[in-house]
């Protein structure tokens, strides 16, 4: 619904027209915006219990991208390999053609086993039988590799992707023109054998209006001369001796083929992304050649989503449908022709511009009518095409100047991803819109490293993974797990992306070839309990972002939001336009979005895509002035007192917009500043506070959910971008949370470690109402998850106890429902409880900590057996006097595998009950787990190894043993040194130093 004004005697021409684009992206959220005020999707429908978390179910399992050879597999091995991630932990897989290693794809054969072909689907068909078997889901990508693509479209078919070329020619001194139409400065690319000449235009050279590699022409004098051409030549006299130019544009097929083909036969050509007629190709394919009775009973059993990949539309010229100009004049009310100069490309490049401010205001109409089609047409006719066969529709919606915000409102699982993403908000970017049109599902393509084939370590996954999880990610899908073999390969075995271009390749290749496979089940159970909690409930967020243009893999941030306030416990996300009009826009006890992220405040500041100024639609500005009405606080950054419409304005819109924000500035809930270290202030003016508040400028980042029974809170020492120097550091310092759910009545705090399962009462905190203070220690990577509930929840038996506001003890925690002490050293502790009482604890000698120097190293040692997929294992046995790196030892400098530390400590005879020491690891790669006289403990934090030996010592003599799994990377530099032997040996293996520090435990009396 678009908000008329009274003193301009209705809606403008342009507002009307916009509201128009913004409901075609409405109608592609389909059912689920009418039903997203609800918020409810993912809360977990009965209060948690211990199992819900210590035992993640399948579907919030981590999943991985399967890696094909296109349909050179086998049903006997895909279903091993079903088995074998199911085995692992993992939730599913998402099956790919990707064989960019296989650089002569001859021996693919893809006439009789490519992409789509009977082999291919017999594929498919034996993943889903075997994951229907497991409990596990398989999700299918639309065509070959990436961008969409299926065979039977060539580059002249109405279906296929386009773009619009351009030839000029230049005309000095009055000189006339008499010759053909200038041809395109770049041929047509093979199999593109139809041109069509759209249009041939004069226009005035400007130089003023030059900028960087652009040159300038006089928009009033831009002529059509279309009707001029006769037999395909131009015969035209310029008006003046001025510079002139004549440009033509040519509309053609790109021939833009898949990633990495061929892949099919006959060669699958990439769909035009914005027109109705390009998803029917795909969807007419799936329809009448992949999808038999067979399979789509199978989908039904196991089928997850359908896939698309970033869209990777490579041409070099613009990117084009031939509805463009129809689309542009129904989105704006003018004729598109006359603004190409502005708009049409040359490798990315923009060649030519109007005045500046008039570019602008031409290249964002032209983008946000591309950004409507393919919202309308691609993505959301796909996501409808998906829901007829039961399925969902996952898509990476950028890599165009197109809204990706409002895309990922369209869709049922948006996914961003950790290679192509340049910090934390680019996932912000996405979770704003799913949280808005409630929507449950942020996903990742996670872990893609460029050289990181077979060198990349599971502490860099998680630190990678640690911040997007406080960013919205609740999905993980690794990249990858790729198909056992292929022709030509060698050990050990097929690798999608390795060898690429002669050089390790990006991301890596999980499953059984690897050494850490064997320890791979504690990770997988790690990211499933973050997901649980996070896919759990409603997302919260205290700030909205509102981005005039929707663009994300930017790393454009906001402005003291991502520098100040996120290190003092600030959240927010990002909101589009079109978001604006969901039925989650709405504004009730100075919430937007109530049900749902549940925003305090709205921020806007001028737009870093188009010269940062200030600018706002019609309109959105009428919707802000309705927030702001309602009582949402508002914060504008910049001069919006003087505020521009963001495209070309229709006659008087510019001083209606104006009016809209005079009204808007004067309300007392809305502040505009004009330094972006206000903005804080301002939110504090406003009465706007976060819900997590830390003592200390930190590295700390959040994530909040709220559930009917609690509020859960992720916390994870990371950064907003893993490249900024200098490296996170330990932290420790005070937190404060908000119970948001509960209004802190019968709240209490509780932790949750999602490496062993664990939930545990906090025992030592503060409480003001709602408000619950406790320190916080985390190492770089490392991550907590706090809940605050009532008592008894996760089973819990420690009831309405007293808890611990004060202590000199090392710790205080719940023991076996007791309020218990830990300290390091002997000597009376004080502990002050939250009744009032202050309790005095003795503690006895502690015994001293012990360095464990003396180990017994058993090492299996992995290398290349009779054929690419066998291994051979050599087995080395040491003594070690210290702790060294593998490449440090002669026997083991080129070692990949796994090795089992053994040694034995004598504890003293005043060991007791009450006795426990902590194990701490120091340096070690990559994984490990601990047993102590035989005993298998928790799983080790792989960013923060500190082992509780509890109550596993005994008096006298006692065997520790520490299994530890390398990368394969160091035996490849011998096995394959062409590709591997360039790089250094990496450090593997327990590297330490290995302490023993005792404790003594007591209740608290």
């Amino acid at each position: 619904m678009h908000e008329t004004h009274p003193q301009r005697g209705g809606a403008t021409r342009r507002s009307v027209l916009a509201a128009g684009l913004t409901t075609g992206v409405l109608t592609a959220l389909g059912p689920a915006a009418s039903a997203a005020s609800s918020g409810t999707s993912g809360s977990t429908a009965a209060a948690p219990t211990a199992s819900w978390f210590a035992q993640p179910a399948k579907e919030v399992r981590p999943r991985f991208r399967w890696w094909w050879p296109d349909g050179l597999v086998d049903p006997v091995e895909i279903a091993r390999e079903i088995d074998q991630m199911a085995d692992a932990g993992f939730g599913g897989a998402e099956i790919a053609a990707v064989h960019h290693s296989i650089t002569d794809t001859s021996v693919l054969d893809t006439a009789h086993h490519g992409w789509g072909s009977a082999a291919w689907r017999d594929g498919v068909k034996a993943a889903l039988r075997q994951a229907a078997r497991r409990g596990l889901t398989i999700d299918l990508t639309l065509g070959p590799s990436w961008p969409v693509a299926v065979p039977g479209v060539t580059p002249d078919d109405d279906a296929a992707v386009k773009e619009l070329a351009y030839g000029k020619a230049t005309l000095t001194g009055g000189a006339a023109y008499d010759g053909p139409v200038p041809a395109s400065v770049h041929p047509a690319a093979s199999g593109a054998t139809v041109q069509k000449l759209l249009a041939v235009q004069a226009a005035r050279v400007n130089t003023a209006y030059s900028s960087g590699k652009a040159t300038g022409l006089d928009a009033d004098s831009v002529t059509d001369l279309t009707g001029q051409v006769s037999g395909g030549n131009l015969s035209w006299t310029p008006p003046d001796s001025a510079t002139w130019v004549i440009l033509s544009y040519w509309q053609r097929g790109s021939g833009q083929q898949p990633e990495a083909g061929p892949h099919s036969s006959p060669a699958a050509y990439v769909v035009d992304h914005f027109s109705a007629a390009g998803t029917s190709a795909v969807t007419r394919y799936w329809d009448s050649t992949i999808l038999d009775s067979t399979l789509r009973q199978l989908l039904g059993s196991a089928g997850g989503t359908f896939f698309e990949d970033s869209v990777e539309l490579e041409t070099k010229g613009l990117q084009w449908t031939p509805g463009l100009p129809a689309a542009f004049r129904e989105h704006t009310g003018r004729d598109l022709l006359p603004h190409l100069p502005a708009v049409v490309l040359d490798n990315g490049n923009q060649i030519f511009a109007f005045e500046a401010r008039l570019t602008q205001e031409i290249r964002h109409d032209f983008w946000e009518t591309v950004s409507g089609l393919f919202n309308k047409h691609h993505l959301g006719a796909l996501k409808s095409w998906a829901h007829g066969h039961g399925m969902k529709m996952r898509s990476q919606p950028y890599g165009l100047q197109t809204d990706a915000i409002a895309s990922a409102a369209v869709l049922d699982v948006p996914e961003g991803e950790s290679l192509g993403f340049k910090n934390l908000d680019d996932y912000r970017c996405l979770a704003g819109g799913r949280d808005m049109a409630g929507r449950r599902i942020l996903s990742c393509e996670a872990g893609a490293y460029a050289g990181g084939a077979y060198n990349t370590t599971w502490d860099k996954f998680l630190r990678t993974m640690g911040g997007a999880y406080a960013a919205g990610v609740n999905q993980t899908v690794m990249h990858g797990f790729s198909y056992a073999t292929a022709p030509g390969v060698s050990w050990p075995g097929f690798a999608a992306f390795s060898p690429y271009s002669g050089a390790p390749g990006y991301g890596e290749s999980w499953g059984p070839r690897q050494p850490t496979w064997r320890h791979v089940p504690d990770i997988a159970a790690y990211l499933g309990r973050v997901h649980e909690v996070l896919q759990s409930g409603t997302a919260r967020a205290d700030i909205a972002v509102f981005r005039q243009t929707g663009y994300t893999a930017t790393g454009i941030g906001a402005s003291w939001l991502t520098s100040t306030g996120i290190p003092l416990g600030w959240t927010h996300q990002f909101l589009s336009g079109p978001l604006l009009d969901l039925p989650t826009a709405k504004v009730s006890g100075k919430r937007l979005a109530p049900d749902g992220p549940a925003y305090k405040a709205l921020f806007l500041e001028g737009d870093f895509f188009y010269g940062s100024n200030p600018t706002l639609a019609v309109a959105d500005a009428g919707k802000l002035l309705r927030f702001a009405r309602a009582g949402l606080p508002i914060v504008l950054l910049g001069a919006f007192d003087q505020a521009l419409t963001p495209g070309l304005p229709d006659d008087g819109e510019q001083a209606e917009l104006r009016s809209l924000t005079a009204q808007l500035l004067v309300l007392p809930n809305v502040r505009r500043i004009t330094d972006k270290t206000l903005v804080g202030a301002a939110f504090a003016e406003l009465g706007v506070s976060s819900d997590a508040v830390y003592s200390v400028s930190s590295t700390l980042l959040n994530a909040h959910r709220v559930t009917h029974d609690a509020d859960f809170y992720y916390l994870c020492n990371g950064k907003h971008a893993e490249t900024v120097k200098p490296a996170v550091a330990l932290i420790d310092h005070d937190v404060t949370l908000r119970a948001t759910r509960r209004k802190g009545s019968g709240a209490v705090p509780y932790l949750l470690d999602p490496w062993s399962g664990r939930v545990t009462r906090l025992a030592q905190y503060t409480q003001d109402g709602d408000a619950f203070t406790f320190r916080v220690t985390l190492q770089p990577g490392e991550s907590l998850v706090v809940a605050l509930g009532g008592p008894g929840l996760f089973g819990d038996r420690s009831g309405n106890r007293p808890h611990a506001v004060a202590t000199d003890a090392d710790s205080v925690l719940f023991a076996d429902g007791s309020l218990t002490v830990r300290a390091f050293a002997a000597g009376t502790r004080t502990t002050t409880l939250s009744s009032g009482r202050k309790v005095t604890t003795k503690i006895p000698e502690v015994p001293a900590a012990v360095t464990l120097d003396q180990w017994t190293l058993s090492v299996d040692d992995w290398q290349p057996g009779a054929n690419a997929t066998t291994t051979t294992i050599v087995t080395h046995t040491l003594v070690l006097d210290a702790l060294l790196p593998w490449s440090q030892i002669p026997e083991l400098a080129d070692v990949g595998g796994i090795g089992r530390y053994r040694t034995t400590v004598t504890l003293p005879n005043t060991w007791t009950s009450g006795t426990g020491a902590l194990l701490r690891l120091g340096s070690v790669s990559d994984t490990c787990r601990v047993t102590v006289n035989g005993t298998p403990l928790d799983p080790v934090d792989r960013l923060n190894p500190v082992v509780d030996l509890g109550k596993h010592l005994r008096r006298g003599a006692n065997t520790i043993e520490i299994e530890v799994a390398t990368p394969l990377f160091n035996r490849l530099r011998i096995s394959n040194p062409t590709v591997f032997g360039t790089s250094a040996r990496q450090n593997y293996g327990l590297v330490g130093p290995v302490h023993l520090t005792p404790y003594v435990q007591q209740t608290v009396a």
